[in-house]
């Protein structure tokens, strides 16, 4: 019997930490663009998840921003059926009239189309391929827009995504082993071109900075901007632990009218203050997506430089202002 592919093991071991936990019944869904990185995971999990009692499909999602892209998004799901995935869709997905740029805008079709799909098949999980090269450039866009903590965190293994468990068991595996992973394997991943186009700026990190940051630095670098995504993402959580603790004390920050008490406030750690406001703003209606680190120091300065200014604007048309020692919704 031929040696397995050191790249091939690991990357099935990935999969099997991730899938371990996971309760039996509904599939476990993979998204897969059939690039390297999704190509390999999965082919791991179609692997894996049969031998520990799980029942592995795929989904593959044309976002019709491409010649061809219906035709291999076909072919992933014929590739998928002889693999023995179960279930498999391709389903298309319309870019075009959504907010942001066009790289979130595709992003979010894409997962609105992910989640859909594990909540039609009642998915345990679904698992998406994003490597330590992703969770390395996550980490320096982070850095660029002067992020705070919960940007330098980068992607979390695990999260809820609208209900469904969302998994990325690669985020230890380089982008370069799913490649020797899909070589050894006899697979042909394909190419996007959007990966390589400069207009988009994690494009322009993968293939400008991190080269001259691999030349210059060395290959460790990779790792320790992983190691402080990872770092960071637990000091983050336990920040976050602290805050909802302050929220939901008795006689805490939380006037009994719904407000928020300003000596109380005032009386917390910085960090844990200012994730306490962001929770409470979202709370009141903020959309998450919209509420920025702007609002926040504003409803911060309500507490901790008073100077009589007027209520601070909320994203969705809420405002806040100071009355009698508490921080109030008004109209």
């Amino acid at each position: 019997m031929a040696a397995l592919a050191p790249p091939v093991a690991a990357i099935r071991i990935a999969v099997r930490r991730a899938l371990t936990a996971l309760p039996a019944g509904g599939p476990v869904l993979v998204a897969c663009s059939g690039g390297a990185d999704s190509l390999a995971l999965a082919a791991a999990t179609a692997f894996v998840a049969p031998r520990l009692g799980l029942r592995a499909g795929l989904v593959t999602v044309d976002h019709g921003l491409q010649q061809g892209s219906a035709g291999r998004a076909e072919a992933v799901a014929r590739w998928a059926v002889e693999a023995g995935l179960d279930p498999v869709e391709a389903v298309p997905v319309t870019v075009a009239g959504r907010p942001g740029g066009p790289e979130a805008a595709a992003r979010e079709a894409r997962y609105q189309a992910l989640v859909d799909a594990a909540r039609r098949h009642r998915a345990a999980a679904l698992l998406v391929g994003h490597t330590r090269d992703d969770q390395a450039e996550t980490v320096l866009l982070a850095l660029a827009r002067g992020a705070g903590p919960r940007g330098l965190a980068g992607m979390p293994e695990r999260r809820e995504l609208d209900g469904v468990p969302l998994l990325r068991p690669l985020l230890d595996v380089t982008r370069d082993d799913t490649r020797k992973a899909c070589a050894a394997l006899g697979l042909t991943p394909w190419e996007d071109p959007h990966n390589a186009d400069p207009s988009y700026a994690r494009a322009r990190v993968r293939t400008d900075v991190l080269p001259v940051l691999l030349r210059t630095l060395g290959p460790g670098v990779l790792d320790n901007l992983a190691r402080t995504a990872r770092l960071v993402a637990a000091d983050t959580a336990a920040l976050d632990d602290l805050a909802t603790a302050a929220l939901a004390a008795p006689a805490g920050v939380r006037a009994v009218d719904g407000g928020l008490s300003v000596a109380a406030l005032a009386a917390l750690a910085p960090a844990v203050r200012t994730r306490v406001l962001h929770a409470w703003a979202r709370e009141l209606g903020a959309s998450p997506a919209a509420l920025s680190h702007r609002h926040v120091a504003a409803l911060d300065a309500l507490v901790t430089d008073w100077r009589g200014q007027g209520a601070t604007h909320l994203p969705g048309g809420l405002r806040v202002a100071r009355r009698a020692g508490r921080l109030l919704p008004v109209d």
